[in-house]
């Protein structure tokens, strides 16, 4: 996760709602998207946006391979789709006129696919 967070991590809510998955948790919180990018320099970083040309499908995911989202309620800032390191911006499909997923969906289905490709692999 890269600040700022749009919510508390020490929220009620937030701890309750993640109890039932703690063990599989690996959480790292970075400070800025430079430390992000500087810290994890090996793979490809793709952004999710409704704006991006290609579909997520069209990805041979890979063990190093980053996905990298936006606030459910404004997507993912211009000027993080523009940084040097962001290999691509990708998209899910959508019905014409059609609201976009909420933020969980869409990261439950990117990240299945990208472990479905990796024959179902732990250490995603």
């Amino acid at each position: 996760m890269i600040k700022p967070l749009g919510f508390d991590m020490d929220d009620k809510k937030l701890r309750r709602a993640g109890l039932d998955y703690h063990e599989w948790a690996g959480v790292k919180i970075h400070d800025s998207w430079q430390s992000f990018i500087t810290r994890h320099s090996v793979g490809q970083f793709y952004a999710l946006t409704t704006k991006g040309k290609r579909f997520y499908t069209d990805i041979s995911f890979k063990k190093d391979d980053y996905l990298v989202f936006g606030p459910e309620t404004r997507g993912l800032p211009q000027d993080i789709r523009d940084q040097a390191g962001v290999t691509g911006c990708l998209r899910l499909p959508m019905l014409a006129d059609s609201r976009s997923m909420n933020l969980s969906n869409a990261v439950s289905v990117i990240v299945y696919e990208a472990w479905r490709q990796m024959d179902f692999k732990a250490g995603l």
